[in-house]
């Protein structure tokens, strides 16, 4: 009868807990984290599949020990008790018992040990790989250059698309339903083919990040002034997910990995359809361009390379970010601001290894003639800062 009262109670509480959920909770991210899941994200590689294994054995031992311990103490407690004429024994300093409370931990971790050993040492295996890939963490997006392999040569960006109005803002609602793969998803896929082995050598520009995908078992952290590296051979196509999971500043949840494992043909499509995009786009500084050309074009990289930190308002982060509209140095010499840009000053990355000639040139201009900004040298071409990089 009790219970039965509390029944309306329950589920009221249930509904409310129900409704609270945001919209994309209910709905699984395609090749990422599922809804309420209860344990490892289905293994795509070896490796993966041995940590799920050793997840499970571990786990089974300890319930074993668990219920053991437990079981015993519990028995002893009912079946011992003072209450039904038993006496508490005076023996002590059993042998017999300290000989079996040691010998038994020792064979339990080394059963644990020898199946972990074997897994942690394959993991650190990255000689003979068929690809290489350098992925450099930066606040907040994945660079990736293609170093040994079949598609050497190929970089690009990965940076977080899904949109701002989807996200919203601190006391800010978003505009935009949230949609499946709401923060794991991106506008540049790291690409590669199955069953092949692939190298991943971290680092980082910035701060501490990590590159981790669960499914293929991989976390790696990308330390300035250090490379690691770290392996996976992915034995299915699709498309897996994870995320930086190293707290490298306020848009650390912002920096999604996206991996997508195709055939071997459909990799070479990949890699001729890719190196002809990046010809198409190495443009030419000696190119001479107009103020609305540049404007348009540096309002795209800004958008992706800038707007986390100096917001599309140009105000910045009191105290963390400063403001660009009404800056000293946009608005006064263009050599001042080339170099911060070229070379980076303080919180501020250099971006000379990521960014071109022109979209340099096409970012600066357009910060010098957006928002109250009205620069007196309210343009920069390319040929300006390839000088400027001498």
């Amino acid at each position: 009868m009790k219970h039965a009262k509390r029944l309306p109670s329950l589920m009221l509480g249930a509904s409310l807990l129900a409704a609270s959920l945001p919209s994309w909770a209910v709905v699984d991210s395609q090749g990422g984290p599922a809804v309420l899941q209860l344990n490892l994200q289905p293994p795509v590689t070896q490796i993966a599949s041995q940590i799920y294994s050793i997840h499970n054995l571990m786990l089974g031992i300890c319930l074993a020990i668990f219920i053991a311990v437990f079981g015993v103490m519990f028995y002893s407690i009912l079946k011992h008790r003072k209450s039904v004429g038993h006496k508490a024994a005076t023996f002590h300093e059993s042998t017999a018992v300290e000989i079996a409370w040691t010998i038994v931990p020792f064979i339990i971790v080394i059963a644990m040990a020898l199946p972990a050993t074997k897994t942690v040492v394959a993991m650190k295996d990255t000689s003979n790989a068929d690809l290489t890939i350098k992925a450099t963490g930066m606040q907040w997006k994945w660079g990736y250059d293609y170093l040994k392999g079949e598609g050497e040569g190929i970089s690009f960006l990965s940076t977080l698309s899904t949109p701002r109005s989807q996200v919203g803002a601190p006391g800010v609602a978003p505009t935009e339903a949230r949609g499946d793969n709401y923060l794991l998803e991106v506008d540049n896929e790291v690409v590669v083919p199955v069953n092949k082995k692939v190298r991943i050598i971290t680092t980082a520009n910035d701060v501490i990040h990590s590159w981790t995908i669960p499914a293929f078992g991989v976390k790696q952290d990308a330390i300035p002034g250090f490379v690691r590296d770290t392996w996976f051979k992915a034995e299915k196509v699709g498309t897996y997910r994870g995320q930086c999971v190293e707290l490298c500043g306020k848009e650390h949840a912002f920096m999604p990995i996206v991996v997508k494992v195709v055939s071997e043909a459909d990799y070479k499509v990949w890699v001729d359809g890719k190196k002809k995009e990046m010809a198409a786009k190495a443009d030419d500084p000696n190119k001479v361009w107009t103020v609305d050309e540049l404007k348009q074009r540096g309002e795209k990289v800004y958008a992706a390379n800038c707007v986390a930190c100096h917001q599309a308002t140009g105000k910045g982060v009191p105290g963390a970010f400063p403001a660009l509209d009404g800056s000293a140095v946009v608005n006064g010499p263009k050599a001042g601001q080339e170099a911060i840009l070229l070379n980076g000053k303080n919180g501020m990355p250099a971006w000379k290894a990521t960014l071109s000639d022109t979209e340099i040139a096409a970012v600066i201009t357009y910060t010098r003639n957006s928002w109250t900004n009205k620069a007196a040298e309210n343009i920069v071409q390319p040929a300006e800062v390839l000088a400027a990089r001498k």
